[in-house]
């Protein structure tokens, strides 16, 4: 058994992440078309998204591992570097470029499903409240993610990561972005689920805050993380690339 070729690593991170960001923004048009109680608008998009963030780790989990995430790729590659585990530098380097282009995809996917016009964002989100958010909400998922894959409970990261996002959606005041990738990508939408330009870097920068806290909870809780750098999100070291099917 061998680790699936890099090319198709990439391509899932970019097809998962496409669609997680086409989730997001898709069900957010659809939600403020339907209802303008912001209320049910915000409970129909956080359901969309955990329920469509968990299929997408199953679809696409095996092959690369389901990260859709900078931060976790991040923390996969900090924690098994000196072990030569999980990602490699050049490997990151490539994940979070499939990230990226994925996110700014799916955004333009959900405008043109819609029939909404590709433009900038102009929902100012950054304030110290929200950022302080951001750096729970990643902190949050960057350790359960971790704590999962160190204990051996990485099949469960589907439903958990799902369940975590959607709950982030509620008890922050941010509404979870908890992802870089999904930030810049959520730039190219001007609809419910859009952020201006001027709030991106700052998210991103707490949202790199939040995962470094977690590298250093992950390492004060959990002895030996680092031989969990193969099993984020979930285990994925495994596959073989001619296989006729997953298991």
């Amino acid at each position: 058994m061998t680790l699936a070729p890099l090319a198709r690593r990439a391509a899932a991170e970019f097809l998962g992440t496409g669609l997680l960001v086409t989730v997001v923004v898709g069900s957010g048009i659809m939600a403020t078309r339907l209802t303008t109680d912001v209320g049910i608008q915000m409970l129909a998009n956080s359901i969309a998204t955990a329920l469509g963030l968990s299929v997408l780790i199953l679809m696409f989990g095996t092959i690369s591992g389901a990260h859709f995430n900078p931060a976790v790729s991040l923390v996969d590659w900090f924690l098994g570097r000196r072990r030569r585990v999980g990602l490699t530098g050049p490997m990151l380097g490539i994940y979070t470029l499939a990230q990226i282009a994925g996110a700014i995809g799916g955004a333009v996917l959900a405008n043109v499903m819609f029939d909404v016009p590709t433009s900038l964002s102009t929902t100012a989100r950054a304030t110290p409240a929200t950022l302080i958010a951001e750096v729970v909400a990643t902190f949050g998922l960057v350790l359960l993610i971790v704590a999962l894959a160190r204990t051996g409970r990485g099949a469960a990261a589907a439903p958990a990561v799902g369940a975590y996002i959607g709950a982030a959606y509620w008890f922050t005041s941010s509404t979870s972005f908890a992802n870089p990738a999904v930030t810049i990508g959520r730039l190219f939408s001007d609809t419910f689920a859009g952020i201006g330009a001027p709030s991106v870097l700052p998210f991103i920068a707490a949202q790199l805050v939040g995962a470094a806290i977690a590298v250093v909870a992950a390492i004060a809780l959990f002895p030996h993380v680092a031989d969990a750098a193969e099993e984020i999100v979930i285990p994925h070291a495994d596959v073989d690339p001619d296989a006729s099917a997953v298991h």
